[in-house]
């Protein structure tokens, strides 16, 4: 007999990928109207021109390997947007250790646990927090770096945060990695300067790395969200040990294919994850670090795009204003429909698909069951603003009629999930 194909037995602790249970969930299913996908984050207007024409002026450097630690253009350039961007002093974000490029933030927020969690802390097996909704990322990443992911309840009450006032002395020694999405994925929070100088200092204190996902940041309604680099020039002589930040260009720049973001904040970090991506990943091709940096230094188009989506958001607010559960996000682009103590999005999204041909994501597909078993995305969908205004102005009251009447009181009898 041959023996079997040894696997690393943490992947079987990994649920399903959020949209492949989607996607199973609707196979079969024909949708009742023109498909509208409004499940996934993947922006549907075009990138700004500058892309292009920065690809095709850089050409000829496709046949170079980059360096993984990112050209000085690519550092020179996301260094000075991280400093106009949050009122940081001219110089203050070291260019000759970072920022260093990714493929897209999901690869360095997966390659932060490998970083920054240890065998063992305080004697026992390491902790890494996480926002609950949470970026299935964080998760499969402290799953698979041998942690204990400890899901961090985010509901209205906590401004849609995890809660510092409920972490327990015995979990503060064990923590290694501290996720914190702001603004939030999917609720639209944000967290304020305190908050965030309350977690740094608490990194400080308990010895564990805080990394914070800003992937967000350029698309808010009213105030701009302010950054953990923010914070900490503001703390300790604007030291920023214990910290990393993440930023991308797929929602900032409409540019989810071109895979660019990256990864600023302490040297020691850095250094060692660009040493971990030595070993993990290929570096940035320098085309796309050409177009990042021309990206990055442009505001214009930026502006632009942060207006449509509050257009986007008018819209739904003008379809949805009478819908229990609408709130109207302070950031990002997503709908966080809660439907209500007796609701079920997977039933909801399967109905909705069947008669209207409109895909959302189930909220219990985000999140995990607290400690007393109950999982508080169940009763909630996810909706992703992303399409052309004109699609969304059909689509949009659709959503509102099969919310509002009793459509999706029948689904959840005629489906049985």
């Amino acid at each position: 007999m041959v023996p079997p194909v040894p696997i690393n037995d943490r992947l079987a602790a990994l649920t399903a990928y959020p949209f492949a249970r989607l996607t199973a969930l609707l196979d079969g299913t024909p949708p009742g109207a023109a498909p509208v996908a409004m499940s996934v984050g993947e922006p549907q207007h075009a990138a700004p021109p500058l892309l292009a024409e920065s690809l095709a002026a850089t050409a000829p450097l496709w046949h170079r390997y980059p360096p993984v630690a990112g050209s000085e253009d690519f550092r020179a350039a996301t260094a000075g947007w991280l400093e106009r961007r949050y009122g940081l002093p001219a110089g203050s974000v070291d260019r000759d250790t970072g920022p260093v490029p990714l493929s897209g933030t999901r690869e360095g927020l997966f390659m932060a646990a490998l970083l920054a969690v240890p065998p063992r802390k305080a004697g026992q097996v390491p902790a890494v927090c996480l926002p609950n909704p949470f970026y299935a990322a964080y998760e499969g990443a402290a799953v698979m770096a041998g942690a204990e992911p400890v899901f961090l309840e985010t509901g209205a009450e906590t401004g849609f945060l995890p809660d510092l006032d409920a972490l327990s002395p015995a979990l503060l020694e064990r923590i290694a990695l501290f996720y914190l999405c702001s603004p939030t994925n999917p609720q639209g929070g944000i967290a304020d300067i305190a908050y965030l100088r309350r977690l740094i200092g608490m990194a400080r204190r308990h010895g564990f790395v805080l990394a914070v996902d800003e992937c967000y940041a350029e698309i808010y309604d009213r105030e701009a969200p302010p950054g953990a680099l923010q914070a900490a020039a503001g703390m300790d002589g604007g030291a920023v040990d214990n910290l990393l930040v993440f930023h991308s260009l797929s929602k900032r720049s409409n540019a989810a294919g071109l895979r660019s973001g990256f990864v600023a904040g302490d040297p020691r970090l850095l250094a060692g994850f660009a040493r971990l991506r030595g070993y993990a990943a290929a570096g940035m091709p320098l085309p796309i670090q050409a177009a990042s940096a021309a990206l990055w230094r442009d505001d214009a188009h930026v502006a632009a795009i942060r207006d449509r989506y509050r257009g986007k958001i008018d819209l739904a607010e003008a379809a949805l204003a009478d819908t229990a559960g609408f709130r109207r996000p302070a950031g990002g682009f997503f709908l966080w429909l809660d439907l209500g103590p007796e609701g079920d999005g997977e039933a909801t999204a399967l109905a909705l698909w069947r008669e209207a041909g409109i895909r959302v994501l189930p909220g219990a597909y985000l999140t995990r069951p607290g400690d007393d078993g109950i999982n508080r995305g169940r009763c909630f969908i996810r909706v992703a603003l992303v399409h052309d205004e004109p699609v969304l102005a059909l689509a949009l009251p659709k959503l509102a009629a099969f919310l509002t009447t009793d459509t999706s009181a029948r689904a959840y009898a005629a489906v049985g999930v």
